[in-house]
């Protein structure tokens, strides 16, 4: 999923959306420059299949609805001729949470999902400790070096303290967490470095999302995502039966080096779900 994934981001830019539907359509429904001739009988059969634009049309509403770019997918939707699998302002909300996860800003984000639905944090206590965890690495973040660490051991102790040791889980990444304290950040194991790197925040950003469209959709991730898992249990099924001749290496049709041609790699922020 991570070429998809560098598609984003999609707001404000409807080509974007549209350069995803041409490299999709590309990749499953045209023909290469090798000869066909040359081309593995299992190849020649998928390139016969061809698959409506109107389903790929939707796999893409699907995704930008889920992953959270309401203007992306308000564009999208009329530029298909789709209804809108979900309200703007349902979309927003999830990409305002989004965005203050990725900033750091880790108190916007819980005041901002309890306003939208208290009972998600009330009632997932795993999801509500990783935020409280960030929030210690930011205030961390903040204190290093040679500040101010008052404000970080207050913190754990009052919010994290009471819910650390409820499992072992917790109270090991607690005790990890409370290590950046004592080490220098310059020089730190890869396994603490990486508490402050943003794949933490992109980390715990998708759990949030995936929990609101938990309480919404009944359904966590994107379609494109379930077809990918199923297309890759299948090709492994497939080779460990050895019913069926394939070619050595099955590509999954979206190539990061066209991305990378036309620009989808310059994001300009944080994409909400990478994985």
């Amino acid at each position: 999923m991570s070429a998809l994934s560098d598609l984003l981001p999609l707001e404000n830019n409807p080509h974007n959306a549209r350069y995803a539907f041409d490299i999709l359509d590309r990749k499953m429904n045209s023909s290469t420059s090798t000869p066909r001739s040359m081309k593995h009988t299992f190849t020649r059969q998928v390139e016969e299949v061809k698959t409506p634009k109107s389903d790929i049309n939707a796999l893409i509403l699907d995704y930008l609805t889920l992953a959270g770019y309401p203007n992306a997918a308000a564009k999208f939707s009329t530029e298909a001729n789709l209804s809108p699998h979900q309200r703007s302002t349902a979309i927003e909300a999830r990409q305002e949470i989004q965005s203050f996860i990725h900033r750091g800003d880790i108190e916007n984000a819980i005041q901002t999902l309890n306003d939208q639905d208290p009972s998600i944090l009330d009632e997932d206590e795993p999801l509500h400790f990783a935020l409280l965890r960030l929030q210690l690495v930011e205030l961390i973040r903040k204190a290093q070096p040679g500040g101010d660490i008052g404000p970080a051991l207050e913190f754990a102790q009052k919010q994290l303290g009471p819910k650390a040791p409820r499992t072992p889980q917790f109270l090991e990444d607690l005790e990890k967490t409370m290590s950046l304290l004592v080490f220098d950040h310059d020089n730190l194991d890869p396994s603490l470095a990486s508490l402050l790197q943003p794949g933490l925040r992109r980390e715990v950003a998708d759990k949030v999302n995936k929990a609101i469209l938990e309480r919404q959709y009944e359904r966590r991730d994107a379609a494109i995502r379930s077809l990918v898992q199923m297309r890759a249990w299948s090709e492994n099924t497939v080779r460990k039966e050895g019913k069926k001749d394939l070619p050595d290496r099955i590509d999954l049709g979206l190539d990061e080096d066209d991305l990378e041609k036309h620009g989808g790699s310059e994001n300009g922020h944080e994409p909400m779900i990478t994985t």
